[in-house]
């Protein structure tokens, strides 16, 4: 029996290709309509027939970060099709940050916000950990120092992912929370 190969590629994320990013069944349906970071004024399960609104509020967001911090996120293809997003910037850029109670991300980190391949055929491949590691790549490159996260514990149910998925790619727990603790890993 002959298993064939992965064709995988990593791209930096850009309003050109937010369109591209994984859709699923469950709400919100994609990342790219996705604003619970960004703006958390907005309601967190808007209606469907707002994905249009919300798409390009988060393609005016993804623009105006790229331009003015540079590349903020990468989408994964396997075999041609999106089936991975992640997004990350400094967590200015994220005013929902602020809101959790494990405290606020460190000033001189990056913040990953979305790690998520939403489909069940992405899952133990590791293409998650290759995801994690062309952002920590990228951002060495940028002379970024350290990457941080608030991931879930005892549930891989979260966008940016689990606790164990990090401190298997040597994150520390940085500030301590019973359910979002503050991941980080220093370069």
């Amino acid at each position: 029996m002959k298993i064939k190969a992965l064709q995988l590629k990593i791209v930096d994320l850009t309003s050109e290709n937010l369109l591209d990013t994984p859709e699923w069944q469950a709400y919100p349906y994609s990342c790219k309509y996705c604003l619970y970071w960004e703006f958390p004024e907005e309601p967190r399960d808007p209606p469907k027939e707002s994905r249009l609104f919300y798409y390009q509020k988060k393609q005016s967001w993804l623009q105006q970060t790229s331009h003015s911090w540079g590349t903020c996120g990468k989408l994964l293809y396997m075999d041609g099709k999106s089936v991975g997003y992640a997004q990350y910037a400094p967590a200015r850029y994220f005013p929902n940050a602020l809101n959790y109670p494990a405290g606020l991300p460190g000033d001189d980190a990056v913040l990953i916000t979305c790690l998520f391949l939403p489909g069940k055929e992405t899952h133990l491949k590791g293409l998650g950990s290759q995801l994690l590691h062309s952002i920590i790549e990228s951002l060495k490159e940028r002379g970024v120092r350290a990457v941080e996260t608030f991931a879930r514990k005892g549930n891989s149910e979260n966008p940016s992912g689990p606790v164990e998925f990090y401190l298997a790619h040597g994150f520390k727990i940085y500030k301590e929370d019973p359910d979002y603790p503050l991941l980080r890993l220093d370069f």
